[in-house]
């Protein structure tokens, strides 16, 4: 059985995020969090819950069941709204889309999350490339039987790719004819030594 891939859930220290990009994910996720603990206390209890949130930028962002009206109005002791006795069967119809929804942009936030870890390990990698060589750049001395043919292979590669590229400018007139040397016109194969 291979090692853990990841690092799973890992305690953070509770302090403000530098980063605002980081930032606004977190603020995201754990709106998103509270919102779900909320929906839980009013289906395992039956309780009327609000929240409201305003974000770094000043958004709000609120939930309420069965209204954040409803809510504030019970909270501060005045009459509840006429409007504010809604159908079940509508009820349960929001409650079904607003799951979906919010699966949906769960599902959102943990792509990007993969998206920006991805381009972290790209911007490693490109890091780390530039002090490396490319594969065209070894000394041949210092290659193995394998890897001369991995390089063989390449090179054919790169020999047909270019060629094609070439002789789809010349039909294309995407190159002047001195471009390019006259050979290129027939799509010769400079045959590589096989090893």
């Amino acid at each position: 059985m291979a090692g853990k891939q990841t690092k799973g859930r890992q305690k953070i220290t509770i302090k403000r995020i530098d980063n605002e990009d980081d930032r606004l994910i977190t603020f995201s996720k754990r709106r998103s969090g509270i919102y779900k603990k909320a929906s839980e206390l009013v289906t395992l209890c039956g309780a009327e819950v609000g929240v409201l949130v305003f974000s770094p930028a000043g958004k709000p962002f609120s939930y309420g069941h069965p209204s954040i009206e409803s809510v504030a109005n019970r909270f501060l002791g005045q009459n509840p709204s006429p409007n504010d006795n809604t159908h079940p069967l509508v009820e349960a119809h929001r409650k079904v889309r607003i799951n979906e929804l919010s699966q949906q942009h769960n599902e959102l936030l943990s792509q990007m999350e993969a998206e920006r870890d991805r381009g972290k390990v790209l911007k490693e990698g490109t890091d780390i490339g530039q002090s490396c060589q490319g594969w065209w750049e070894v000394t041949i001395d210092e290659l193995n039987l394998q890897e001369l043919k991995q390089m063989n292979v390449m090179l054919e590669e790169f020999h047909e790719n270019l060629f094609k590229k070439i002789n789809e400018l010349r039909r294309n007139g995407g190159a002047s004819s001195s471009s390019f040397p006259a050979h290129a016109d027939r799509s010769i194969n400079i045959p590589f030594y096989q090893l």
